[in-house]
């Protein structure tokens, strides 16, 4: 008994640590047996995004309608988050390719490999009109199913304003069914978090086993920039906004490093979702700007992504042989920032994107191939900065809208362990 009361006495983010050590073991040590693992981190990832339409369409109609939202106010906090994305995102491109220029993990490598998945990636890269279309459902439903999160805010936000100009109990009525389905998700959140860590060490456990060591020393060069680079991008971009906006950092990190523990294990920014906004409401952002700032944010403010694409695309010229100029970079990271806002809309986003700049610019598609050896490597830390880069975007928004009241820590750690 006193071994169990122990045991349970253990946060969920020690579990999901001791979780992901373990799954390093048996990935390194029985690559076979961790591929039969891969069920339960599927279980997992199915779980988690079955709550993301239910909570963000409950949260943003509420958050809209539920406080007299109007077009107007609701405009204003997109004008201010579509500005703050498109700065951050801007200084993330910029830093990956001061990084790649520095140093150079494309020069003696052999591009062996084939094209044909660059290809084949390459013909998906969405355009721009193409990503504008696609942003309009057709169907609520279908958009639904496919869990496509900007389909859903945009629905959802015109669904919120139309619902705010309804009078009387009909308004009522469908206004406390999003409540009731909101704070349900969030509840459900929870239960399904109980099985965070056999998931998530289950995750770990298939990429070691899938990736092995020996990927990491033939291209650990190009590993090392990127994650140096998002070190880079957290300790002088994010950090400093962070103090300038005020934000309370000993509460936002405690808040967000459970659900930047499950991004970085499952390389799925899906999967941190519901926590994430769980969190930031826990330390005192409102629930309609966490509502409309994170959904959002998963299209339009990438940081993670947009950095790995920087240095990814200068990797594949030098990797060629290809001596550009810093105007044609520039050029290319122009490409990059209007075709990455598309990327979560693109199965298998980031290479997508890559493969289609490459294309055009003339560079070799052998390049992606070579890549996807480690990508899954690399989509850990950029998916973890794409979380925690949205995470700050939601308190920063509060504060621009005067709207942040920070919580006491003690309140803010029971509302997360509830």
């Amino acid at each position: 008994m006193f071994i169990i009361s122990q045991l349970r006495r253990i946060s969920l983010t020690k579990w999901i640590l001791i979780a992901m050590f373990i799954g390093v073991l048996i990935g390194y040590f029985a690559p076979e047996f961790s591929a039969s693992l891969k069920v339960f981190s599927n279980v997992f990832l199915r779980m988690i995004k079955s709550i993301i339409v239910p909570i963000i369409f409950g949260t943003l109609v509420v958050g809209i309608a539920g406080h007299g939202d109007d077009m107007k106010r609701v405009g204003r906090l997109a004008f201010k988050s579509i500005i703050y994305f498109e700065i951050v995102t801007t200084l993330a491109l910029f830093i990956g390719l001061a990084a790649a220029n520095i140093t150079r993990p494309g020069d003696g490598v052999v591009l062996a490999a084939s094209a044909e998945q660059g290809k084949q990636l390459a013909g998906n890269t969405p355009t721009a009109s193409g990503f504008i279309e696609h942003v309009v459902p057709t169907s609520f439903f279908e958009a639904a199913t496919k869990n496509d999160v900007l389909q859903v805010v945009f629905w959802s936000i015109l669904f919120a304003v139309a619902l705010s100009q309804v009078r009387g109990r009909p308004k009522e009525i469908v206004l406390a069914g999003a409540e009731g389905i909101a704070e349900v998700m969030f509840k459900f959140t929870g239960i399904v978090m109980r099985f965070a860590p056999i998931g998530i060490g289950a995750a770990m456990a298939v990429t070691v086993g899938h990736s092995g060591i020996g990927v990491l020393v033939n291209l650990g060069k190009l590993i090392l920039t990127l994650y140096g680079a998002l070190v880079v991008l957290v300790l002088f971009v994010l950090v400093p906004i962070a103090y300038f906006f005020k934000v309370p950092i000993r509460q936002f990190l405690r808040a967000v490093k459970e659900p930047a523990l499950i991004a970085f294990s499952t390389t799925s920014s899906e999967a941190a979702l519901p926590r994430a906004m769980q969190a930031m409401e826990s330390i005192g952002v409102p629930r309609r700007i966490v509502a409309f700032v994170m959904p959002t944010g998963y299209s339009f403010n990438l940081d993670g992504t947009t950095l790995y694409l920087a240095v990814a695309s200068v990797f594949a010229a030098q990797a060629a042989g290809v001596d550009m100029t810093l105007g044609q970079q520039l050029v290319m990271m122009l490409t990059l920032m209007l075709t990455s806002k598309g990327v979560a809309a693109v199965p298998r986003a980031s290479l997508v994107i890559l493969s289609g700049t490459l294309a055009s610019f003339g560079l070799p598609l052998e390049a992606v191939a070579l890549i996807l050896g480690v990508d899954e490597l690399m989509d850990m830390a950029r998916t973890t900065v794409n979380l925690v880069g949205n995470c700050l975007a939601t308190v920063v928004m509060a504060r621009l809208e005067g709207e942040f009241v920070p919580v006491p820590d003690e309140a803010a750690v029971e509302s997360l362990a509830a």
